[in-house]
């Protein structure tokens, strides 16, 4: 199983560096949309430590979303991914891999990019390493959740609409928890009960979303 995850993992990397405008398109939307609400709002510093938290984990759900498109998609399309279901091997461990690979491609690099835009809302340090932090451990679940709704609408015409609707309801505790710790830092209230909630977050999808997720993929190949 260990053979087949990292095999998977590698190739889904690979095929993502070859098709890096994919990745990169997604970072440039995080990016415009966390760069342009500084334009929008003014100046005012206390109005843009207060909304900071917020754009930037909304910009990170949206950016993910974009995204989801590619962890079946273009497999369903050409017949891998039946391919892969019909192995002997748990097809829930390819799952693994396959969201493993969005993470990586995406919820990782905003998170990575998230410092940098941060300095726009002229944020303190602490509350920037807060803001890392619940990214890090929520963007997982973002690509999980999100994984699950892609499945479910795999090879449905308008499945992005689908997916989104289905997404954005899921993902809402997330992001509540995710800017809650960042203005709670602010506020000197401590930010350890967002982040510990984060953590049940990403352990309960880590349970369930890969067998939902497995289980959806083999109904849509049916």
């Amino acid at each position: 199983m260990i053979r087949v995850f990292a095999c998977v993992l590698r190739r889904d990397l690979a095929i993502a560096l070859r098709r890096r405008s994919d990745v990169f398109n997604t970072l440039l939307f995080f990016v415009i949309v966390a760069g342009l609400f500084p334009l929008g709002v003014g100046p005012e510093p206390n109005l843009l430590h207060a909304i900071a938290p917020g754009v930037l984990w909304v910009a990170a759900l949206l950016a993910a979303m974009l995204s989801l498109g590619r962890v079946f998609e273009s497999d369903y399309a050409d017949g891998t991914l039946e391919q892969m279901a019909l192995g002997t091997e748990p097809f829930s461990v390819i799952v693994i891999a396959k969201i493993l690979s969005h993470w990586i491609t995406t919820g990782l690099p905003l998170t990575l990019l998230a410092p940098v835009l941060a300095l726009q809302y002229d944020l303190p340090a602490g509350t920037i390493a807060v803001l890392c932090a619940t990214l890090l451990v929520g963007t997982p679940v973002l690509s999980l959740i999100g994984a699950v709704a892609a499945a479910l609408t795999l090879g449905l015409r308008g499945g992005g609409v689908l997916t989104a609707l289905l997404v954005l309801p899921l993902c809402a505790p997330v992001l509540i928890f995710g800017a809650g710790a960042a203005v709670a830092s602010q506020s000197g209230l401590g930010a350890q009960s967002h982040v510990l909630l984060l953590g049940a977050f990403l352990l309960t999808s880590l349970a369930f979303a890969p067998w939902a997720t497995a289980s959806a993929v083999r109904i849509a190949l049916d």
